[in-house]
């Protein structure tokens, strides 16, 4: 496909988008209906696409309307990149540009619009964020970093460097984890790489495996990862030593655990029901995602104010139920992918607050800045 062609595939799925559909499904079905479109074509629409999301507001703004149409254009106007080279109207190419469209001079932008925020959700960034409002913005406007967790139960971080590094994925050590590897060279290979397909790395976000990094020692620790999802966090528990079980109360979400364990030389339990005590349980709860804008950049625009108040009903409900598996003396790990205090600070506030025998023994916020995702963990003791 040409240049020019790519674009108007971004400007259809956008389209789509915009009008309701998740991004990707919008792009696996392009996909689907257009067979023609290699895995390199493929691979450029959806990075059009997804610099379109994270920066909606801005585009918008250059491109003269929030269409598929005016993201795009905003886009190119974004990297300085004449749209009539573009926009020329041959075959699979963009129509040109209309009169209105190529004689739009855009106003100064107001803050928010410039660093794509919501305006609705403005007041509260702000306060959470405070003087790392405007950097964490910014940061969420870009690609996030493609992070790999070495596993440590098997491989060193220099072994699985020199191991990649025969598959051309070059890596250097990220500083946020331990067993932390940014990939610098050839990203898209690592999923047919020798190391990613004998359980060696995994993908995982630096700042999610500092957040079980925090969670030490884990050598033998009963663990119950109460929200495992995919299992990310349970792999990387386990990579560290800990008697995991993994749960979720959409048991579906969890379908691949078992062979990921198997790949990574794992043992972790999966149950529906879980039943005992544990000296750690983990609660990484559903939350608003704003911390991962980023890899998810239609979430951004999709949450609203009634969603942000369920969300933070069903963490303090979550956290309630996992109290009875905690032992005397056992340690609760709360962790969201938020930037929000209402989903962070202010939630464990609640939790100390409602239940006197647990006691805050450790908080740390990470943000984009910090060269991840943002996360926020708060550790809470039992107390005998």
């Amino acid at each position: 496909m040409t240049p020019a062609a790519r674009h108007q595939a971004a400007i259809e799925i956008l389209e789509r988008i915009l009008a309701g559909a998740a991004a990707e499904q919008a792009l696996t079905s392009w996909a689907r209906a257009s067979r023609f479109a290699g895995s390199g074509d493929r691979a450029a629409i959806r990075d059009l696409v997804f610099a379109a999301l994270r920066c909606k507001r801005s585009f918008a703004h250059l491109g003269g309307s929030e269409t598929g149409r005016g993201l795009v254009l905003g886009g190119l106007r974004a990297a300085d990149v004449p749209p009539e080279t573009i926009f020329t109207g041959s075959r699979h190419a963009p129509a040109p540009l209309t009169d209105a469209e190529a004689r739009h001079s855009p106003a100064p932008m107001p803050e928010t619009v410039a660093l794509d925020c919501p305006d609705w959700l403005a007041p509260e960034l702000g306060d959470s964020l405070g003087s790392d409002f405007a950097a964490v913005m910014q940061a969420l406007q870009g690609r996030a970093p493609v992070i790999l967790r070495v596993n440590a139960a098997r491989i060193s971080r220099p072994d699985a460097q020199a191991m990649l590094l025969t598959d051309s994925i070059a890596t250097h050590p990220h500083p946020l984890a331990i067993h932390a590897l940014e990939v610098t060279e050839n990203p898209r290979a690592v999923q047919s790489s020798t190391a990613y397909l004998t359980g060696l790395v995994e993908l995982q976000d630096a700042a999610s495996q500092a957040v079980i990094e925090h969670l030490a020692p884990l050598e033998g620790a009963r663990v119950l990862d109460y929200c495992a999802g995919g299992g990310g966090k349970s792999l990387a528990l386990a990579a560290l030593g800990a008697q995991v079980t993994a749960h979720d109360i959409d048991p579906g979400r969890l379908r691949d655990l078992p062979r990921r364990a198997r790949r990574a030389g794992a043992a972790i339990t999966l149950t529906d029901a879980p039943t005992g005590t544990f000296d750690l349980v983990l609660t990484d709860v559903p939350c608003s995602g704003s911390g991962s804008w980023r890899r998810s950049p239609d979430a951004k625009w999709r949450l609203t104010s009634a969603r942000l108040g369920q969300l933070i009903a069903i963490q303090a409900e979550i956290v309630q139920d996992t109290l009875p598996y905690l032992r005397p003396g056992g340690r609760l790990a709360y962790v969201t992918c938020s930037l929000l205090a209402s989903e962070n600070e202010r939630q464990v506030a609640g939790f100390l607050a409602r239940t006197p025998a647990l006691a805050l023994t450790f908080q740390r916020h990470f943000t984009p800045c910090d060269g991840g995702d943002g996360f926020f963990l708060a550790v809470m003791e039992m107390r005998n």
